[in-house]
């Protein structure tokens, strides 16, 4: 068939007529678009354009297939179209077919021509051939060939809009990144009162930035936002429109965190590290019936929507300006579809490790202008000390304790761990790991394992991959100060007496004498709590530090007791997390 279809077009072709615009030269702004999809990774391009008939063609070829193939499926589909655009009347078909007409429609020249005005081969492969620029001949038809034109593939904003809080909209774009797209605001235009002319429904704002943060004015009013992608080499594709499901709601008034931003307006410079530590309060446990009735019941309903506490999460976050954000209860739709998105738009580039069999686990945030990621090296505790020979002498001691050894084994417990370079100086390099510990309150002994293993990875990494780089050590332990774990890291080893390897009775006794070589740091001391709910308060969030590398120029003040209590416990109307996030400023030795 696609020889025959060939022999038509090259008879047609030998007749046609030079293009007038010189080929495939610059072409008229007027000329349609033909576009081309072709990524290396996979097997087809994908060509889109639109015939004079008006119908639209979408068509999928191989890569590696000869052009002319597609050219004859071009002219095929065309001539189709063409048929059924000016189909014979019944009359006419039958004195046609009376007088020997072909029932077939004329197939049109097919032709694609290179930016310089050559024909191209039909021996070309598809990916070499369709070039951006390129034009292709379609009968009279000329299209401007766009090969991955910016797109965009998702356009979302954020369920909850608050007064005085950052709109971040999510932004998936092929082809484009969202630094490089274009944004333009638009507020729902007020009711007309009587006498009043009705105006526009839309109003534009002056925000012309990815964030927008809506004004108390803006209470009552939905918002709408227009993206044009773009690649930053001035290139845009079409731009798309969404519009909130919702009005720009009243904020809470003072949060918590209003007075420590005074302290964290600016990032700091090169030569110095903000690194924070969070423990945000998945959504998975904050809306469960037993956290309503009896872990917050202080706490308003409202407050404990994720779609509300993502708003408090983001301007908190955003206004730490931090270099380095170790997170943990981090939901994975709420890293994906929100905090991913929002922290990108203020320069911070995510990680997320995922906990065992769980819909959350931990991320770590880098600034991408501070710092550029060279490995990874997440584990999970429970698979790392079965399978990797790193942790085979700590495997085959706590084998003697079987009831500790199915306990330990059971928790789905992860540790994060990324090597990061310094942008501007490339032999300063970091070793940050992020960990959220086992939490129950008889559990000192299954968190002194995983703290055994968390260590030894680390040694790995800092020491035998990255030889002495410095370690920062981020996260929710479940230790208070007084804690063998918390012993345990700060001082370098743990007795095989330590009253913590008993902590949940005799029958699980499990006596090991452990060490690390590291000297650690609680970079933020010990506060009295960065946990704070009805029934407990207490500190079980520490950032450490390598204290031979780095030093600690500042730590960012806990908000007030009367701040926290306010609500009485946390999460509040003006919180939203159960934890306290640790915030310090450290500076290379």
């Amino acid at each position: 068939m696609w020889r025959r279809l060939r022999s038509a077009l090259r008879s047609l072709r030998g007749s046609s007529a030079a293009p007038s615009h010189g080929g495939g030269g610059r072409p008229p702004a007027a000329m349609e678009r033909a576009v081309v999809r072709c990524v290396p990774s996979e097997p087809k391009l994908s060509l889109r354009f639109v015939l004079p008939d008006g119908s639209t063609r979408h068509m999928q070829r191989d890569q590696a297939e000869p052009l002319g193939r597609a050219l004859a499926r071009i002219a095929t589909n065309a001539a189709k179209g063409h048929g059924k655009a000016g189909k014979k009347s019944k009359k006419a078909r039958a004195e046609g077919a009376a007088e020997g007409e072909a029932a077939v429609p004329a197939v049109p020249a097919v032709q694609l021509f290179s930016r310089d005005g050559a024909a191209v081969a039909e021996e070309v492969p598809n990916a070499a051939a369709w070039q951006d620029g390129a034009v292709l001949h379609i009968g009279d038809a000329r299209y401007r060939v766009e090969r991955n034109p910016p797109a965009l593939t998702e356009l979302r904003l954020p369920r909850s809009l608050l007064a005085g809080f950052p709109v971040c909209p999510k932004v998936s774009a092929e082809f484009a990144a969202p630094q490089h797209c274009l944004f333009r605001w638009f507020r729902e235009q007020r009711p007309a009162g009587n006498g009043e002319a009705a105006g526009e429904a839309w109003v534009e704002t002056a925000a012309a930035e990815r964030v927008f943060t809506p004004s108390n004015a803006l209470v009552g009013l939905r918002l709408k936002l227009r993206c044009t992608p773009g690649d930053g080499e001035q290139r845009y594709g079409p731009a798309l429109e969404v519009e909130s499901s919702g009005p720009v709601e009243a904020g809470p008034g003072a949060c918590t965190f209003d007075a420590r931003h005074l302290y964290t307006k600016k990032v700091c410079g090169h030569g110095s590290v903000r690194a924070v530590s969070y423990n945000i309060l998945a959504d998975t446990y904050a809306q469960t019936e037993f956290s309503r009735t009896v872990l917050y019941p202080y706490c308003a309903p409202y407050a404990l929507e994720i779609d509300y506490r993502q708003n408090l999460l983001k301007k908190e976050l955003a206004g730490y300006s931090a270099d380095l954000i170790c997170l943990q209860e981090v939901d994975k739709s709420v890293f994906v579809d929100s905090l991913a998105p929002a922290l990108d738009a203020f320069g911070l580039e995510g990680l997320f490790k995922i906990k065992e069999k769980q819909h959350e686990g931990l991320a770590t945030f880098y600034r991408r202008d501070k710092f550029s990621l060279l490995s990874q090296h997440d584990i999970a505790f429970s698979k790392a000390l079965l399978s990797e020979p790193l942790h085979k002498e700590l495997c085959e001691q706590l084998a003697k304790y079987p009831l500790v050894q199915e306990k330990v084994l059971q928790r789905s417990s992860v540790l994060q761990v990324s090597v990061l370079q310094s942008t501007t100086d490339p032999s300063r390099k970091l070793c940050v790991a992020n960990t959220h510990l086992y939490w129950h309150p008889k559990g000192g002994n299954i968190r002194l394992i995983q703290i055994a293993v968390a260590m030894s990875h680390i040694q790995h990494v800092a020491c035998d991959l990255y030889p002495r780089i410095p370690v920062i050590f981020c996260g929710d332990f479940n230790s208070t100060p007084s804690s063998g774990a918390y012993s345990f890291i700060s001082s370098g080893g743990i007795a095989e007496d330590h009253e913590d390897w008993v902590s949940n009775g005799e029958e699980e006794r499990c006596s090991m004498s452990l060490s690390h070589p590291f000297k650690l740091l609680s970079a933020c001391g010990e506060p009295a709590y960065t946990n704070y709910v009805g029934g407990f308060h207490g500190c079980l969030d520490y950032i450490f530090i390598d204290r031979n590398a780095l030093e600690v120029e500042q730590v960012i003040p806990l908000p007030s007791h009367e701040e926290i209590t306010t609500h009485q416990a946390l999460p509040s109307v003006s919180h939203p997390s159960d934890h306290i996030a640790l915030i310090c400023d450290l500076k290379w030795k």
